[in-house]
């Protein structure tokens, strides 16, 4: 009985950890979800870095707690899994809400991005953030169009000289 109790201990400070060095945490519900359907869900989420468990809600609730989490650890009833990025913010909430919108087990719920609580709400809007790649494209294009359209202006003027 104690060595059970010891893996708990260890699963709870493994989990912790994890939850603090996390840049982004999210926490869903997956019933229903057949074992391929969950596989396809892992293997995109490896993909992109990011490593999705299921934890026992008691686990996953002292985890939470230990790491500063409280918000976060009121969650867990129920089955969750949780998706947990070291690296991209937004490739958890936005692979899970693509995920989603063809399989409605799929459900989100709260996140921890960057050592910050958001409920819901707010990690369906940080799902819907497009990509880095995408943005910073944005952010090239309108950098560039002020000068492009300086160019076609000053090439306008150089014609009718």
């Amino acid at each position: 009985m104690r060595e059970a109790i010891k893996r708990k201990q260890e699963a709870v400070q493994q989990l912790s950890e994890k939850l603090k060095s996390a840049v982004s945490a999210v926490a869903f519900d997956y019933p229903g979800l057949t074992v391929a359907e969950f596989t396809s869900l892992r293997t995109q989420l490896r993909e992109a870095g990011v490593d999705a468990k299921v934890y026992k809600n008691n686990i996953a609730r002292r985890a939470a707690q230990e790491a500063g989490f409280e918000e976060f650890s009121e969650i867990f009833n129920g089955p969750k899994a949780i998706a947990i990025s070291s690296n991209d913010v937004v490739a958890p909430a936005k692979i899970l809400n693509d995920f989603a919108k063809t399989h409605e087990q799929v459900v989100l719920h709260a996140s921890i991005v960057e050592g910050s609580f958001m409920n819901v709400e707010q990690t369906k809007i940080l799902a819907n953030i497009p990509s880095r790649e995408v943005l910073l494209t944005q952010l090239a294009v309108g950098l560039l169009t002020p000068i492009r359209e300086l160019a076609i202006g000053l090439n306008m003027i150089s014609e009718e000289a």
